[in-house]
Formats: C-alpha cells, sequence, structure tokens
C-alpha cells in the first residue's frame, strides 16, 4: 500500500476521533500535533527504538512542565500499522485510532499501566 493512501485513512481516523472526544480532552489534543511518518527513523533518538513501533509520544506531558526546545508530538508510524493488521483497511484505521488514543493517553500524563486500564494498550 502507498503511503499517501495510508496517510488519507489515518488522518480520516485522526479527525473522526477527536471530534469524538470529550471537550475538554478535545482541546488539550489541539496543542498536540499528530504526524505520520512510514516507520521510525526521523526522530532524534530513533536509534533507541526497536522499529517495530506503532506510535510514538514525545515530549513534555500535560502534568509536567513545557519545554520550548521539546513540543508533545504524536507520531504515528503508518507502514508499521498497516504490517501489523496484516495489511487490512478497517483493521488499520481501528488500529490508528487504538494506536492514537494510547498515544493520546501518555500526552495527558498516563503512564503504561494506566493506559491499559483504559483499555488502549
Amino acid at each position: 500500500m502507498d503511503f499517501a493512501t495510508l496517510s488519507r485513512w489515518a488522518e480520516e481516523e485522526v479527525k473522526g476521533l477527536t471530534r469524538a472526544l470529550p471537550p475538554e480532552v478535545r482541546k488539550a489534543a489541539a496543542n498536540c500535533p499528530v504526524i505520520f511518518e512510514p516507520r521510525p527513523g526521523e526522530g532524534a533518538f530513533d536509534d533507541e527504538l526497536e522499529g517495530d513501533e506503532l506510535g510514538l509520544f514525545e515530549g513534555a506531558s500535560l502534568l509536567e512542565e513545557a519545554d520550548a526546545g521539546d513540543p508533545p508530538r504524536i507520531r504515528l508510524f503508518l507502514e508499521n500499522l498497516w504490517e501489523y493488521v496484516e495489511e487490512d483497511e478497517q483493521d488499520y484505521r481501528d488500529e490508528v485510532g487504538t494506536t492514537l488514543l494510547h498515544e493520546l493517553g501518555h500526552y495527558l500524563g498516563w503512564d503504561e499501566d494506566e493506559v491499559a486500564d483504559r483499555g488502549l494498550e
């Protein structure tokens, strides 16, 4: 599947999911851009990653002091997501949403256990 199509589908899912968030979460999410990349490799610390990640939150959570040099952002790795769902469009769309919510949870300040407790693993 080409990256342009994966990006279009991911953008549709991100927009739809964002509209469905509770207003206070939607407002917070508006301050955390979502970036689409094929795979890890473009970030400053990507050499520390395994390479099969579906998404990644970077920067300070809402519970931490913001650093102007390291703004928050969510990176979604679309080719990894596509392979993870074994190249099924609907599963891909669903997993984009799940991964976005998982990373958004980190932005809100939830650790891995809190994210899992909310069913976002």
